[in-house]
This record gives structure tokens, sequence and C-alpha cells, in this order.
């Protein structure tokens, strides 16, 4: 995770949240390349999703694919809605800020609104079906929880 956020509770946040690595600005490139290079020494195994088709009740996201399906119909999302359901879905049960979602699936340097989280996954919910918190539950003064049932 690259990000201007340097402070010992946004590592944790960053860190807990999946991100491998934490550098914050500014940096060094040298540092940046070093830290690359570490991630790409790693075993093949390592660098991608431990699960490349995960299933909530009739949602299957499959991410070598980047398909989603609901009751076998596939679901057409965009880039980013796809990104925030593998996010949440790697953390079933989890309550991610909209902060860390950012973080997660675009720009950490991002400084625009964090409610743009909001449209996406209202976008996302829509699409997926007619009840909006059947997989995407929201969880109020937080963000959002993938549902785990």
């Amino acid at each position: 995770m690259l990000t201007a956020r340097g402070q010992e509770h946004d590592k944790l946040e960053g860190l807990g949240v999946g991100a491998d690595d934490y550098l914050t600005k500014p940096f060094s490139v040298r540092e940046l390349v070093a830290r690359v290079a570490v991630v790409l020494r790693r075993p093949r195994t390592t660098l991608g999703h431990p699960e490349a088709v995960r299933s909530f009740g009739d949602l299957l996201v499959d991410l070598a694919a980047h398909e989603v399906r609901v009751g076998g119909r596939p679901v057409g999302l965009t880039r980013t809605e796809f990104d925030l359901l593998a996010v949440l879905s790697a953390r079933p049960g989890e309550a991610l800020s909209r902060r860390a979602l950012i973080d997660l699936v675009s720009d950490p340097a991002w400084v625009g609104d964090e409610r743009i989280v909001d449209v996406h996954l209202g976008n996302m919910r829509r699409k997926l079906g007619a009840d909006p918190n059947r997989y995407v539950e929201t969880v109020r003064g937080v963000g959002y929880r993938m549902v785990h049932r």
C-alpha cells in the first residue's frame, strides 16, 4: 500500500485489511523498487488469490475469469464494482471502512469524496438483485461488509 497516511493506526488498518506492505509518502524510488522486487521473488502461489472462485449462496465471484454470477446468470459489473466485491468477499463478515476500500481498490493518495464508494456499491447491489443487503450490507457508522451465511 502506498499512501500519504503515516500514522500508526493508518498503517495497522492498511495491514489489517490485507496490504502486504505499507509505504508512506514521501518515499524513495529505490526503496519502492526493492519492495516490489521482494514481492516478485515470492512463490507464485502467494501472489494470486487463494480461492479462484468464492461462493455466497447463489452468488459466485470468479476472480480469475473476472466474472460474477447470481443464480447462474452472469452479472456485468464495472471494474471498480468487481474490485470492491473481490475485496469484500475476501473478508466475509468483516466491516471495512470507505477509506480502507478506496485504498484497496484505487490510488491510496486519492483525495476525493469517500462517498463515491456508496455510489459504486449501490450500483453493484442493484445489478446483483432486488434485495440490496443480500450480499453486501451497510454497517452504520463504519462502512460495508460481505454477508457471510
